[in-house]
């Protein structure tokens, strides 16, 4: 491992918190890197990026920070932090300026997936529990998929309304992991948004949940481009 970036923090997306992370963070510390999981609340965009600061603020040296779907967003605001030495996104948005994460799910090509989100409720959005595992988590055992929609957290409307003022992409060397198989967001806009953002770019077989099902190539890309930018 490069001497000079040591430094991983890892940001979830919406619906889940940052347990999904774990076989993730066990390759890099098992490779020597110091790993950090966020734990933002999903309630706004401006909100979680400044947690992710909070996090950034206690690195001590470069760092590489890596957004899943929605995190994407938070890395992107987030990511003009001093400590940032490079941005990787796995199955994420990327959003440019002024957009949100709402504003790229809402108009999708004819037969694109669209994922199950159910109405509102009280300013709190879920995904569909029957539907959980075929939209999310389609590589993962059944048991648990089933876990994931039971132990779903409440993404409030305000998260993937709020908008990206100026996407860290821009001044960050970036890569993107792109799930093949993924039904959440279509692997043509993960292509789109990468090649947007000039992110060296992998595709690997993997849900939407592949950080979880594929967490050796997620490790392997956080590793390359650690080693890049050292």
């Amino acid at each position: 491992m490069s001497e000079s970036v040591k430094n991983v923090v890892l940001v979830h997306g919406g619906f889940v918190d940052g347990s999904g992370w774990q076989d993730v963070h066990a390759l890099l510390v098992q490779d020597g890197y110091r790993v950090t999981v966020a734990q933002h609340p999903t309630l706004s965009l401006t909100g979680d990026a400044e947690v992710v600061r909070e996090i950034l603020d206690a690195q001590d040296g470069p760092t590489v920070l890596v957004g899943h779907s929605y995190g994407g967003a938070v890395i992107s605001e987030a990511g003009h932090h001093g400590a940032v030495a490079a941005l990787v996104y796995i199955a994420a948005f990327a959003p440019a300026e002024g957009e949100s994460v709402g504003l790229l799910t809402s108009d999708p090509a004819p037969g694109a997936p669209v994922p199950p989100i159910l109405p509102p409720v009280n300013g709190f959005l879920f995904l569909d529990r029957d539907r959980f595992a075929e939209s999310f988590a389609a590589d993962l055992p059944p048991a648990q998929a089933a876990f994931m929609a039971d132990s779903q957290v409440p993404w409030n409307v305000a998260a993937p309304a709020g908008t990206v003022a100026k996407p860290a992409w821009r001044t960050r060397p970036s890569w993107y992991l792109v799930a093949a198989d993924d039904r959440m967001i279509p692997p043509p806009v993960q292509r789109r948004m990468a090649e947007r953002a000039g992110a060296a770019t992998v595709e690997v077989p993997g849900s939407h949940a592949v950080y979880v099902s594929q967490p050796q190539a997620v490790a392997e890309l956080i590793k390359k481009a650690a080693e890049s930018i050292g």
